[in-house]
């Protein structure tokens, strides 16, 4: 009996003939459809279901059949995949399945078919203690042969080891080891498994000393052989081996260019290493695709390639001017690097950010720096960036990797030394797969980006020649690493004046040629723009005022086209008529002084806003209560206020212990925008005082500073935007703190000249100057003066005690 269980099946399908390689079982040849018959066979087995039967041809000196000169056996298999290659063949690659001998062959309308006999064999237990010796042999025999086998032997034979069923090795090494076709078809023929083994097993044999003998022959010959006849030897063989193939064209390429790139010494031996490799690697492999991939993206990276940089520093500020007003820190800073550059022409770049509210031109004016330097200019936006491959790149050993953001961008510009744009820096996150803010941190380092390697690349590029230039709304969100590695450069909010200079000479011209206009055609005069700017729009930069003035545009164009006008303009009484009623209402200091209502100032992402405190005293049991969508620095800033307030109470004639009978509420207006911050101490202070006191404050002063438990008045941020909202709210003066005398040269021009800017070092200092007298003590005082002034009554006027003096200008 048998020592296998053996199932068949009749089946009929296409008929493919290899030549110089047999078809196993479990195996996965490649192969390329060379004539007519074999291409009809494949793509009726493609349309059907990729079933076909591939068969080898028979030796010529055995060809019985001359219509059918093909072995009678071979495997079903299946296609897994069906390529065209650029000479225009289809190569397959088909995975067998089981074992077939042929009924008959026969050719229909289009290709040969074969009537089959499919042959599952079932091997008990894997042969049992027999088996195990059959596997324990061929193996032995495996590893004799292994000195006289190709140089992945070792990864063969540890392949095989894995193999425990007898057949299956027999199937496996006599598809990977043997040589000649004849031997393997009849190790196919064999479907007695354990046959099988032991047919293998004598060829083996034969073989080993058949090779043994072939490497004494080789040795010999290469012992009298010339070194240099033998290279010789050897590269005329493998060109005429890759002409025949159809390979060697890519490798000849790619050599090609590594030589006449100039590369770096280390980036050509590596390049010129994986070049060796792929002419080594089968054609159309998958190893051969990744290798070839990598080549170009390495090959294509700027390793040497620089523009020269314009170093005349009057040029530069020129072509700055003429495309950004205002941005003053930011040009100024660029200059300074230009003229020591020109000094020193080996300063390496600088590594800057720019920090601001959106749309004060950030990302425009990264744009402009690269035009004046004469550098090409590439944009990585960061924003929602998590993954610190996107980065770094990933390792070429995975499916689909690609090199990270920052050689890409190189590749992109074709140069070494662009200026590269690290846009919203901030949005950066960060999850499972790493953190690339870490990834940054070799980027923006000056002393380590020389050597900076991508992980997809593995080379060393010199990211010094670079310019950095990141942009970031708020420092809130990034590491305190990577901040130490840029310069900080701040950027304030556009003023009135700026907008107006900006839509003067940028957003209208750019507008009016997107829409086909001309200043002929349409013009728009300077109060029609402050009209917009003031009552629609509110931001910090000119996005919504560039999108308004392209939208008078549109409206301007339709009215033309439909009333034939030859010219249209725009003043500030036609904007209604374009764009609506007012959206805005402008900020305005009160008609009146008021008691408990102070005007303090504000400074957010849109700008200086007029902040207005107001304060409730009422009969309770000392309760504070705090509205108005309040941060917690601010609600901490009201208790602060609270407890000064107790301690200088008996100082302005207020009940020492108010904070047990009284309940008071401080409320800050527009209570569902969020407010946070200790600069509204002093507005808090004094609208408690002028509550409780019931002292009025006076209508025109507002107030800015963050106060201690003490009294003292501390510096603040944002008085630049701060006082433009005073100035524009009409605001006559404005109390700052005295360590705020610095920041006066960043005053706006309007606000400087048009403010009463008075320094405070005390909370005492604020008091005097804001809080005005009870008002029935202001009667009592005007009546005196107007009954001297009468000379008819002489009349005694007390002076005012502390705190009671009139406010003047």
């Amino acid at each position: 009996m048998p020592s296998y269980i053996e199932k068949t099946e009749e089946v009929t399908l296409p008929v493919i003939a290899l030549r110089g390689t047999v078809a196993f079982p479990a195996a996965t040849v490649n192969f390329e459809v060379n004539d007519e018959d074999a291409a009809q066979a494949a793509k009726s087995a493609g349309s059907g279901n990729s079933f076909l039967f591939l068969t080898t041809y028979r030796e010529p000196s055995d060809q019985q059949d001359k219509e059918f000169p093909y072995y009678g056996a071979g495997t079903v298999a299946k296609i897994k995949q069906m390529l065209r290659t650029p000479e225009g063949q289809t190569r397959i690659i088909a995975e067998g399945l089981v074992r077939a001998s042929v009924i008959r062959y026969r050719r229909n309308a289009t290709h040969t078919e074969a009537d089959l006999i499919c042959k599952h064999t079932v091997l008990p237990d894997n042969g049992g203690l027999r088996g195990m010796a059959y596997v324990h042999e061929m193996l032995k025999a495996l590893e004799k042969n292994a000195a006289h086998l190709p140089s992945n032997a070792d990864d063969l034979i540890n392949a095989a080891k894995m193999i425990e069923d007898p057949g299956t090795l027999a199937d496996f090494i006599a598809f990977n080891v043997f040589v000649r076709n004849t031997d393997k078809q009849a190790i196919l023929e064999c479907v007695d498994p354990l046959r099988r083994c032991e047919v293998l097993l004598e060829i083996l044999e034969t073989e080993s000393a058949i090779l043994a003998e072939e490497a004494l022959i080789r040795r010999r010959v290469n012992a009298r052989m010339n070194r240099n006849q033998r290279d010789y030897y050897l590269r005329e063989q493998i060109k005429v081996i890759q002409e025949e193939l159809g390979e060697g064209g890519d490798v000849e390429e790619f050599t090609a260019r590594i030589k006449q790139g100039k590369l770096p010494s280390e980036v050509e031996a590596k390049l010129l290493k994986e070049v060796d490799r792929l002419s080594k690697t089968p054609f159309g492999s998958a190893e051969s695709t990744v290798i070839a991939n990598y080549l170009d993206i390495c090959l294509d990276i700027p390793w040497t390639k620089a523009t020269k940089d314009r170093v005349q520093f009057s040029t530069v500020q020129k072509v700055l001017d003429a495309d950004h007003n205002g941005l003053e820190k930011v040009k100024e800073r660029i200059v300074e690097y230009i003229a020591a550059k020109q000094l020193n022409p080996e300063l390496r770049n600088q590594i800057l950010c720019l920090v601001g509210p959106p749309g004060v031109g950030k990302t425009s004016i990264a744009a402009s720096i690269a035009r004046a330097m004469n550098r090409k200019y590439v944009r990585i936006s960061l924003g929602g960036v998590r993954d610190e491959a996107d980065i770094r790149g990933h390792r070429k050993t995975y499916i689909g990797a690609m090199p990270g953001r920052i050689i890409t961008a190189l590749t992109q510009a074709k140069v070494k030394n662009p200026l590269i744009l690290l846009d919203e820096i901030d949005k950066l996150s960060h999850d499972a797969h790493g953190d690339p803010t870490s990834a940054l941190l070799e980027v923006l380092d000056g002393e380590q980006n020389k050597t900076f390697r991508d992980h997809f690349v593995e080379l060393p590029f010199d990211l010094s020649d670079c310019m950095f230039l990141a942009t970031s709304n708020s420092l809130d969100s990034i590491p305190r690493p990577l901040i130490d590695r840029m310069e900080i450069i701040q950027l304030s909010i556009y003023t009135k004046r700026e907008k107006l200079a900006i839509a003067k000479d940028h957003l209208i011209p750019k507008q009016l040629k997107r829409h086909g206009l001309n200043r002929k055609l349409l013009k728009i005069t300077d109060d029609a723009l402050l009209e917009v700017i003031d009552y629609y729009t509110r931001e910090a930069g000119v996005r919504t005022l560039e999108r308004t003035i392209a939208t008078l545009c549109r409206k301007a164009g339709k009215r033309m086209l439909a009333d034939g006008m030859k010219q249209t303009i725009i003043d500030q009484k036609d904007i209604a008529s374009y764009l609506g009623s007012r959206k805005l209402l402008p900020e305005q200091i009160g008609d009146e002084d008021e008691v408990g209502c102070v005007n303090g100032l504000a400074y957010t992402e849109l700008g200086g806003t007029l902040l207005k405190v107001e304060v409730a005293v009422l009969e309770g049991t000392g309760k504070i209560e705090t509205t108005g969508s309040l941060g917690d620095v601010m609600k901490e800033s009201a208790h602060l206020a609270v407890s000064y307030v107790r301690s200088i109470a008996a100082e302005y004639g207020i009940p020492t212990d108010f904070y047990k009978t009284k309940d008071i509420h401080i409320h800050f207006p527009e209570g569902a925008v969020p407010k946070d911050g200790p600069s509204a101490g002093v507005t808090m202070v004094t609208a408690l005082v002028s509550a409780l006191s019931g002292r009025p404050v006076h209508r025109e002063i507002a107030m800015t500073g963050e106060i201690s438990l003490l009294g003292n008045v501390l510096a603040i941020g944002g008085l630049k935007e701060k006082t433009m909202a005073a100035y524009n709210a009409g605001v006559q003066t404005v109390l700052i703190p005295k360590e705020n005398l610095r920041d006066l040269e960043e005053l706006d021009p309007l606000a400087r000249e048009n403010l009463k800017l008075i320094p405070c070092s005390k909370m005492a200092d604020v008091l005097k100057q804001a809080l005005l007298p009870v008002k029935n003590e202001i009667k009592a005082e005007e009546a005196a003066e107007s009954v001297a002034a009468s000379k008819y009554i002489p009349v005694s006027v007390p002076t005012p005690t502390v705190g009671q003096v009139r406010f003047t200008d």
